[in-house]
């Protein structure tokens, strides 16, 4: 079994020596992050899923959220300093961030896009984002993912 090969979120993690765990499972097609978290036994409030959002700036945004809950658009686009935001249409998830639908996360995209994590992020030690491709997940300090995409702790969930 060859070297495991590095994601670009991985290399930037590596390149700014932060410290994460990374966990791989079979995973051939995109299915969602709560069924993800389900197969795996995972609790769904440290498990995030990314989102990401274009304004009427025509400026984008990533969002991310626990996988069990819904992006609150006017929220996310008070948060963004947008009148409104629209979520990417997943055909375009490629284009604008590199990476695929499922394995898409806010560390080491296209380009650096502002970047905002649900508050509760704060409460643990870990969370759970993709690991930047599918079957590939990476275990990290909330801090130290805010800290490595210029990132900032919002309310962006529906209530």
């Amino acid at each position: 079994m060859g070297k495991e090969v590095k994601t670009n979120a991985m290399r930037i993690l590596d390149r700014n020596k932060i410290q994460y765990k990374l966990n791989t499972y079979n995973c051939e097609n995109f299915i969602d992050g709560k069924q993800i978290a389900d197969m795996l036994g995972q609790d769904y409030n440290i498990t995030f899923k990314t989102l990401v959002a274009v304004g009427k700036s025509k400026q984008y945004y990533v969002f991310a959220i626990p996988v069990a809950e819904e992006l609150d658009l006017k929220q996310a686009a008070k948060e963004a300093g947008e009148k409104s935001i629209a979520l990417v249409h997943v055909k375009d998830i490629n284009k604008v961030t590199g990476y695929i639908r499922g394995g898409c996360t806010p560390i080491g995209m296209k380009k650096q896009f502002p970047t905002f994590v649900h508050e509760s992020a704060k409460e643990f030690e870990n969370i759970i984002i993709s690991g930047g491709r599918l079957g590939t997940q990476i275990f990290l300090n909330p801090g130290d993912l805010l800290e490595v995409t210029s990132g900032k702790y919002a309310d962006l969930i529906v209530h």
